[in-house]
């Protein structure tokens, strides 16, 4: 893939990497790792469609293949593919380009080689066909940590637009895209709506007094004892890391790459 010229914009919470000019859930998980929703936790895919931009929901039309979808596929017909069709580390039940839009949220960081799984993926494409692919971001997630401290499955992490990586399984969403035969990037983004970095703690955390005085202050909240203290818990930070996606935060990177 040839690019011309790219650009970086931000809006409404959400950092986007746009090509212009190309030439060419919380406490059960199905295998592939989405998330299933409990209680007032909504899984990752949940969470991902309710900010869909129009450019997006346009890609998941025609025939749609939702890899990792568990019981919840992107649209109501699309084609589920998850343990019970198979492992999605190489999905050979269906023949090449038989899909007008292939679909992962959340599935790809649970596989053993992202780049072969990917080109797997993607030979299922039509030409003209896209394919969408949600991971999460390894800053915003993993904050640092690897293995993640959140999901001991994840066997990788993802970033865009680093030169270098503090984690040792740190694969860049742009490079894996662009290295797809016939790709063009439509879209490159980090999507943390609802994720504040003000609390977030990039490493391992402290230990000591400030980690019992937080896990204290953790407790009261849950007993609904005391009120939130926004300050003391970016002060603390350090010494309490805490899963955003839990919640209704988003941490995670979402690209749209075109079958030429």
């Amino acid at each position: 893939m040839e690019t011309d010229r790219l650009s970086l914009a931000s809006r409404e919470g959400r950092v986007v990497l746009w090509e212009i000019a190309g030439k060419n859930r919380y406490n059960r998980r199905s295998r592939h790792g989405r998330r299933a929703s409990k209680g007032w936790a909504l899984n990752e895919s949940s969470k991902s469609k309710r900010c869909f931009s129009e450019a997006q929901r346009r890609v998941l039309g025609g025939r749609v293949l939702d890899i990792g979808a568990g019981s919840d596929p992107v649209t109501p017909d699309a084609v589920v593919f998850d343990l019970p069709q198979g492992d999605a580390n190489r999905i050979t039940a269906y023949e090449p380009a038989s899909f007008d839009c292939v679909y992962s949220s959340h599935c790809l960081e649970h596989m053993h080689d992202p780049a072969a799984t990917l080109a797997n993926w993607w030979s299922l494409v039509r030409p003209g066909g896209a394919l969408f692919l949600i991971v999460p971001d390894e800053d915003l997630y993993e904050q640092g940590v690897f293995p993640s401290r959140f999901n001991a499955d994840h066997k990788s992490t993802f970033t865009i637009g680093k030169k270098k990586s503090w984690s040792p399984r740190s694969f860049n969403v742009f490079d894996l895209c662009a290295s797809l035969p016939g790709a063009r990037i439509e879209s490159l983004c980090v999507n943390d709506v609802g994720y504040d970095r003000g609390i977030a703690f990039h490493g391992p955390v402290q230990r000591g007094l400030l980690k019992r005085l937080r896990r204290f202050y953790e407790s009261l909240r849950k007993r609904r004892l005391i009120a939130a203290r926004p300050q003391f818990e970016r002060q603390t930070a350090s010494a309490f890391v805490r899963d955003q996606t839990a919640g209704e935060a988003m941490a995670q990177i979402e690209a749209i790459v075109r079958k030429t």
